[in-house]
């Protein structure tokens, strides 16, 4: 199946194929103008122009790009629409835009803009059917939901909103049941607790929820090295591999990632060169 701009007017951007490969995907989070990475969704570092690093990611390979708009939901509004835009023009793979999207509007916005798709925390915990509505209207392939969860002392995990700031009483897993059930296509699952700090994903976390939803998952936060890819996939059973900090510091490329999966045996996509 081949993605698309999700049909807003008719045109498509030829964006390749993304059935049935684990993906590997550049997730590049926003403040304002800059590419910035943090720890546990915290202390905030600016790292560079994230349209450098997005064509750079785009020409090693990279099968997605993830923007995330990360004090989005403080403003009440997205600002990468232009910046979206201007990606579009020069990197033809599907780019999932999230952080402050709040009604169909929002979505329409950020998909006229070039997005693929756009994912949706903090606006879905508070108006669940806002999954549905987005859904209903661009299709369920335009519409992610992003879970950031934390574990809890008394086991499980819970969800949480606002960039990993802000809790919200909701079992993780039992809201990834729902999201699905109200029309989500495809889940981004952070480990706030493992995200930034390079010491591998919560594979129980992911393991957990792919085990219990039937939509693709992509495992986000903690990635330090190659094994750390191929244990959530092949243990976690993710569908997806979201990676920042190990790309954006250059300690692994996105063909370091592709043949590590290959050389574990996980089926990914080919590509010129790598």
């Amino acid at each position: 199946m081949a993605a698309a701009a999700c049909g807003l007017d008719g045109s498509t951007r030829v964006i390749g194929s993304c059935v049935a490969h684990l993906r590997l995907i550049a997730r590049l989070d926003i403040k304002g103008p800059n590419l910035i990475k943090g720890v546990h969704l915290e202390g905030l570092r600016v790292i560079g122009d994230p349209q450098v690093f997005a064509r750079r990611y785009y020409d090693d390979g990279v099968d997605e790009l993830v923007y995330m708009d990360v004090v989005a939901s403080l403003y009440g509004r997205n600002s990468l629409a232009e910046m979206v835009s201007q990606t579009a023009e020069h990197v033809f793979v599907p780019i999932t835009v999230g952080g402050g999207i709040r009604s169909t509007q929002d979505a329409q916005t950020i998909l006229r803009a070039g997005a693929d798709k756009v994912a949706v925390n903090t606006a879905a915990v508070r108006d669940p059917t806002l999954i549905s509505q987005i859904a209903e209207k661009f299709g369920s392939q335009c519409m992610v939901v992003s879970i950031e969860a934390k574990r809890l002392s008394s086991g499980g995990w819970e969800a949480y909103v606002d960039n990993g700031r802000e809790r919200t009483g909701r079992d993780a897993v039992a809201w990834a049941r729902e999201v699905e059930r109200r029309g989500a296509g495809e889940i981004l699952l952070t480990s706030v607790d493992q995200e930034g700090t390079r010491a591998g994903f919560d594979v129980d976390l992911v393991r957990t929820v792919t085990q219990t939803v039937r939509l693709p998952v992509i495992a986000s936060g903690g990635l330090g090295t190659t094994e750390h890819l191929v244990a959530v996939a092949e243990v976690g059973g993710a569908d997806a591999v979201a990676v920042a900090d190990a790309l954006h510091y250059g300690r692994l490329s996105v063909q370091d990632l592709r043949g590590a999966a290959r050389a574990a045996g996980l089926d990914v996509r080919q590509v010129d060169g790598a």
